[in-house]
């Protein structure tokens, strides 16, 4: 089966929590950069697919890869804006400046209307110097665009996905899920 042969609303299934609803992906999305290698107008592929359905949902989060490839690509040129999640680790702020890039070159190119939307400290861990160091750099360098909440280091959220389950799922009430919840009440403060 072919990316171009998917109708997104064919794969949208609801999930456990309430109004929330998944278009999953699948092993076969291996071969989707090599699939679009040669198709046309091929960065432009999922924002044509989610133009369909964009108008039944009031928030559509795409879950991109961290490689820079053309899976990437198109869910930046089918964003209105960008949440970019760091982890408190040193590679993170290395590969920060290729996305920043990307980004431009993707407003330049193709969604001159992309923006970010904000910088989220993931895997913190307060005792650690170098989370503190990272911290500090994402917050001088992006000021009022880094969240309030940072989403620590937690064992419940490292388990969830091994069980199939979103934290909200999992143990609503570790650290990690009360830390997500907190960034969706921030995020939609923000809007």
């Amino acid at each position: 089966m072919f990316i171009s042969d998917i109708d997104i609303s064919e794969i949208i299934l609801q999930t456990e929590l309430g109004h929330f609803s998944l278009a999953p992906s699948e092993v076969g999305l291996v071969g989707a950069e090599v699939e679009l290698a040669d198709t046309e107008n091929r960065q432009f592929r999922l924002k044509e697919s989610i133009h369909k359905i964009r108008k039944n949902y009031d928030f559509i989060i795409i879950d991109c890869p961290p490689s820079l490839g053309l899976l990437t690509i198109n869910g930046l040129v089918a964003s209105d804006s960008v949440l970019i999640p760091i982890q408190s680790e040193f590679y993170a702020i290395e590969g920060l400046g290729k996305l920043l890039n990307t980004i431009e070159l993707v407003q330049k190119n193709y969604n001159k209307d992309l923006e970010i939307e904000g910088i989220l400290i993931t895997m913190y861990d307060s005792r650690l110097n170098l989370s503190n160091q990272v911290y500090e750099e994402v917050k001088k360098y992006f000021g009022d665009k880094v969240y309030k909440t940072i989403i620590p280091r937690n064992v419940r959220l490292a388990e969830a996905p091994s069980f199939g389950k979103p934290i909200a799922l999992y143990d609503i009430n570790s650290t990690g899920a009360k830390s997500y919840i907190n960034l969706a009440q921030e995020i939609l403060k923000n809007e």
